[in-house]
């Protein structure tokens, strides 16, 4: 089997992490990857935001704890956590920053690290916390937050794929 279709038929979200950080030179080469997602129109809407910083992970994680109404850690013990923005006044930005994240993700499987997509960016970056982050990190409040790619490797084994569904082709002819 091709290795491209091997990376994307074998990547599984993990949602237990060890404390083993990735290797910079790994994060280097998924978020390479993550510049290289198609955009609509070439545009290149999406940006990403990359914490390593523990006590930092902690608090994005309660900040999308707080949208989830919860106080468990959504970010499931992960170290890394890239954020991924897209420009809103383009038409396109939903689907560019969602090609990121799935970039971001096989990238990282391809490479023997493990992630998932946690979702509430959106939310998290409306609220005055989130936009005071943006704020700071440089980032104009017309991005959106598309999504939250969290980076690490797996603390018990990786759960199989399910079977796929009979009716996910259809052949239009």
């Amino acid at each position: 089997m091709n290795e491209t279709i091997k990376t994307l038929t074998t990547r599984r979200i993990v949602r237990s992490y060890s404390n083993k950080p990735v290797e910079k030179e790994l994060l280097d080469e998924i978020l390479e990857a993550g510049m290289y997602a198609p955009s609509g129109k070439g545009l290149q809407s999406p940006l990403m935001v990359v914490v390593t910083d523990p006590e930092r992970v902690y608090d994005l994680s309660m900040m999308n704890a707080a949208v989830l109404g919860t106080d468990t850690d959504p970010f499931y013990g992960a170290g890394t956590v890239i954020i991924v923005f897209a420009d809103s006044t383009v038409r396109t930005y939903i689907e560019d920053g969602s090609l990121v994240m799935g970039n971001l993700m096989n990238a990282a499987h391809s490479l023997g690290v493990d992630s998932c997509w946690i979702h509430r960016a959106r939310e998290v970056f409306e609220t005055p916390e989130g936009k005071a982050l943006m704020k700071k990190w440089g980032i104009d409040e017309k991005y959106k937050g598309i999504g939250n790619c969290i980076l690490g490797y797996a603390d018990k084994p990786v759960p199989e794929a399910k079977p796929r569904k009979g009716d996910y082709v259809i052949f239009g002819e």
